[in-house]
């Protein structure tokens, strides 16, 4: 009777021995760095990698319509994968029906040589630079009068069908021409108000935004979108659709106003309106972007906590900072260095098993354990994928995953992937990467030890060999 007990016991630990013996297991080292990976990040404003900053306290908002030079030297600056750039709707059209998508053009073209994606806002005015003169001049109404205490700037009616109509034909017409473009990372939908921020003394009823936040979806629905944050109703209805968020006033710890349209950012209006608006778990499918209020230098004068600032942000689950390109004060890069290594996904390859020896024309079992160290997902697929790799022979193997479901915290896989019956036998390096879908060449930065010069992760070796057969 005892031996009948223990013959299970006896069989588990065999099978878990010949596991072990027959099993290539791996833990990865992890690494402490900060990573440059496509997608997030702090992004260059108005600029590409590697062109100067601004002064400490300035910025322009107008975007650049011609190449701009490099720096002399490497700016002190964070590398990035995004560039963020905007223009104004007199830049663009400065004749009715007249677009000069030259400038656009260029800056897909100058971001992806530096290295960049493009995300870009498409404005139609601001309280320093005007509408086109031709459409001042198309019998669209005017909102304001000359008179008034802000009538140096001929702001809109935005409920007039004119500006509907004009303003829309620009939205559509760019959606034509860059819908879908791999290499645009985001577009901000810009509607009513002041850099089209969605805010004005002279807001339209709900119908009206919500037309001038419609014409973002139909022009554009391959393309992230990103719903500014100002008016509830509007952030509410623009997620709804599948925006995105963003806002435009990180690190405003004021603590009074007495302006109803300037209240006390950070402390007041943000962490509140989140809630209010519903949009808690947006970041889970779309990313959250955010934009200093002034400079970081400002938040330095000022004296405000820049680890509130920046600790509120990753509680946003933030992917993207524009910091307006300006210099990071120098006793606060260790926090924006901390900072960096969680805003967005921080992917760590924790363990893997496979099989010392797998057969050509074979399912290969693979255990792999992950770890999200950011705050956010991915929101582009990368496809996860296995490379074996010998001095003359190479395939690479997908791994059926979809790594934008993986928030912050575990992953795990236990599956097969099938090993090309073509491979010849030989000893193979076992490797790893997340690839760009694009070029179908390693993306993504891992934060693990190991990364080989053309961005495969080498995590040991793997033999290939036919079964022998009964002699």
């Amino acid at each position: 009777m005892k031996k009948i007990l223990w013959l299970p016991v006896i069989a588990f630990f065999s099978y878990v021995c010949y596991a072990q013996h027959d099993t290539v297991i791996v833990r990865p080292v992890p690494i402490d760095d900060v990573l440059t990976n496509p997608g997030m990040g702090i992004t260059t404003f108005q600029r590409f990698n590697g062109q100067a900053t601004n002064p400490p306290l300035e910025w322009s908002e107008v975007g650049p319509v011609t190449k701009l030079p490099q720096a002399a030297t490497k700016p002190d600056f964070p590398d990035t994968t995004i560039a963020y750039l905007r223009w104004y709707w007199n830049a663009l059209e400065p004749e009715p029906g007249k677009f000069r998508w030259d400038i656009i053009d260029l800056a897909l073209k100058q971001a992806r040589a530096h290295g960049q994606t493009l995300a870009m806002r498409l404005m139609p005015y601001s309280n320093k630079d005007p509408l086109p003169e031709w459409f001042q001049k198309s019998r669209a109404r005017r909102a304001n009068t000359p008179t008034d205490k802000d009538g140096a700037i001929w702001q809109p009616d935005s409920s007039d069908p004119l500006f509907l109509k004009y303003w829309g034909e620009l939205v559509a017409e760019a959606g034509k021409r860059y819908n879908g473009n791999p290499y645009l990372d985001s577009v901000d939908i810009s509607s009513v108000g002041y850099w089209g921020e969605g805010w004005s003394s002279y807001m339209p009823a709900f119908p009206y935004q919500k037309a001038l936040i419609d014409i973002w979806f139909d022009a554009f629905p391959h393309t992230t979108l990103l719903m500014n944050f100002d008016e509830q109703q509007a952030l509410t209805y623009g997620t709804s659709r599948g925006a995105g968020w963003r806002l435009d006033c990180l690190g405003d710890l004021r603590v009074k106003s007495d302006d109803p349209y300037f209240e006390p950012e950070m402390l007041d209006i943000y962490p509140q309106q989140v809630v209010r608006a519903g949009i808690q778990d947006v970041w889970q499918h779309r990313p959250v972007s955010l934009e200093v209020c002034g400079t970081v230098s400002e938040w330095k004068r000022d004296h405000f906590d820049a680890n509130y600032i920046l600790e509120q942000g990753l509680r946003w689950h933030v992917t993207s900072v524009n910091l307006k390109s300006s210099p990071i004060p120098e006793d606060w890069k260790a926090d924006f260095e901390s900072f960096q290594k969680k805003m967005g996904y921080r992917f760590l390859l924790r363990r893997l098993e496979y099989p010392k020896t797998v057969a050509p024309g074979s399912m290969m079992s693979i255990h792999m354990w992950w770890l999200n160290a950011g705050v956010a997902p991915a929101y582009t697929n990368y496809p996860l994928a296995v490379q074996l790799r010998s001095a003359k022979d190479s395939a690479v193997i997908n791994v059926p995953v979809d790594i934008r479901e993986w928030l912050p915290g575990d992953a795990v896989f236990d599956g097969s992937v099938y090993v090309p019956k073509t491979l010849p036998e030989g000893t193979y390096d076992f490797r790893v990467a997340m690839l760009d879908p694009r070029s179908g060449k390693p993306a993504i930065r891992f934060a693990i030890a190991g990364r080989d010069p053309d961005g495969w992760y080498s995590e040991g070796q793997v033999r290939v060999s036919s079964p022998q057969g009964p002699e």
